[in-house]
């Protein structure tokens, strides 16, 4: 424990002395090489997106606001509270003792290795610390629209759902998108614009959770929309690629013959602790695309103990990424992988129930997991423990140093 407490001090001490440069906008493209293999490119050199999906949320408030974190200054001390004023509970005993000093938690990211981190657009968004993020710790964004999911974007009611035929609401969200493409597009942090959040499924978990949209009903009305969507990005911007998240690989035939302006497939995935199986093949003959995994995790939660569960969540990433890289450019397998996203940096406490509660029973869906279930306020990289010190503290699991000290491998040497 002691190794491990050092290496991170270390790993923070480098951030913190690193050097602020100018960064030009970044150019971003995938290409597909003579031996038929994707890479990612930004600024002409290889990237494998080692992402977070991040936000600093606050325990005991409800479902926040689109990229609140990104404002919140709870000790008025004049820093954001989560990207900078964030300090590791290293003996979990929920109180900051003298020697565990705020770090942030971007500095915290970038010693696990993280090169990116994904959000979604929206009114609240700080540019400047996103430049920040890019300039000083070199982790890049990607810029998410809902395309309609949840409603976000498309004006539809809630209980009627966005609608791919009703042409004010596809307008309204091609304004929102338009809106996104040119407020980001010349920021040095962007690195790919992604549409929709499993727009392709209904979705469902124990508590019905619905990604609310008409989209499985009209499939390939939604793919032509996306392809109206990406022309118009194109129009916009042509230095980064535009990727499109889903839940399954039933649209891949609709992407084919009616978007084929989508540069990247990407796929929320669940699939297990043994990788994501025949997912590359299938992409590589349905629809020849590099392949993203927007989303992917375990819970440190087992239920049917009703006790957390470390080891199990970070054997299930361990296996999880070493499949993303295997069939990377960089592995031996199908060679259409360009990464992944972790969901999530730290747990939420107001997906289920109260937002003042760690929830171990509503938020639960069936999965691949120690218990068969999927506890959705337990999927964090790193905990906020009792929740008394939210949103500053952070406990951080054995995945945390995994992904440092294996799997993403991070030489301060190299920052």
């Amino acid at each position: 424990m002691k190794n491990i407490k050092l290496f991170t001090i270390l790993t923070l001490i480098f951030v913190f002395i690193s050097s602020v440069v100018y960064a030009k906008p970044s150019n971003v493209r995938v290409v597909k090489n003579s031996r038929d293999v994707w890479k990612l490119l930004v600024n002409n050199k290889p990237y494998l997106v080692k992402g977070l999906e991040y936000s600093a949320d606050i325990v005991g408030k409800g479902s926040p606001e689109v990229n609140s974190w990104m404002w919140s200054d709870l000790n008025n001390n004049g820093k954001i509270d989560g990207p900078y004023d964030s300090w590791i509970d290293f003996n979990r005993n929920n109180f900051q003792d003298d020697i565990e000093n705020s770090v942030g938690d971007f500095a915290l990211m970038k010693a696990m290795g993280c090169n990116t981190i994904r959000i979604y657009h929206g009114e609240n968004v700080n540019k400047e610390l996103l430049r920040e993020l890019y300039r000083k710790y070199k982790i890049m964004v990607i810029m998410g629209n809902y395309l309609g999911a949840y409603t976000k974007g498309s004006g539809a009611d809630w209980s009627t759902g966005t609608d791919y035929l009703d042409k004010t609401q596809k307008k309204n969200m091609l304004e929102n998108v338009k809106k996104m493409v040119e407020e980001h597009k010349n920021e040095p942090y962007v690195l790919m614009w992604m549409l929709g959040n499993e727009n392709d499924s209904a979705g469902s978990t124990l508590n019905s959770t619905k990604t609310n949209t008409n989209a499985t009903k009209y499939p390939k009305e939604y793919a032509q929309f996306v392809e109206e969507t990406c022309k118009l990005i194109m129009k916009l911007d042509s230095n980064h690629p535009i990727g499109v998240c889903n839940a399954t690989t039933k649209f891949l035939k609709y992407y084919k013959r009616y978007a084929p302006d989508v540069d990247i497939f990407g796929i929320n995935q669940y699939t297990g602790p043994y990788g994501f199986g025949t997912l590359w093949s299938r992409v590589k003959q349905e629809f020849d695309k590099p392949v993203l995994i927007t989303e992917y995790g375990c819970d440190a939660y087992n239920s049917k103990k009703n006790i957390t569960c470390e080891e199990y969540q970070a054997k299930y990433h361990r296996a999880a990424w070493k499949n993303i890289e295997n069939n990377s450019y960089w592995g031996e397998g199908v060679g259409n992988s360009i990464g992944g996203v972790v969901y999530c940096w730290m747990d939420k406490w107001w997906l289920s129930g109260s937002s003042k509660e760690h929830d171990t029973k509503l938020g639960a869906w069936k999965g691949s997991t120690i218990d068969g279930l999927f506890n959705d306020e337990w999927l964090g990289v790193c905990s906020q423990g009792k929740g008394k010190k939210s949103p500053f503290l952070r406990q951080l699991r054995n995945v945390y140093y995994l992904y440092q000290q294996e799997l993403w491998d991070w030489d301060p040497a190299t920052f």
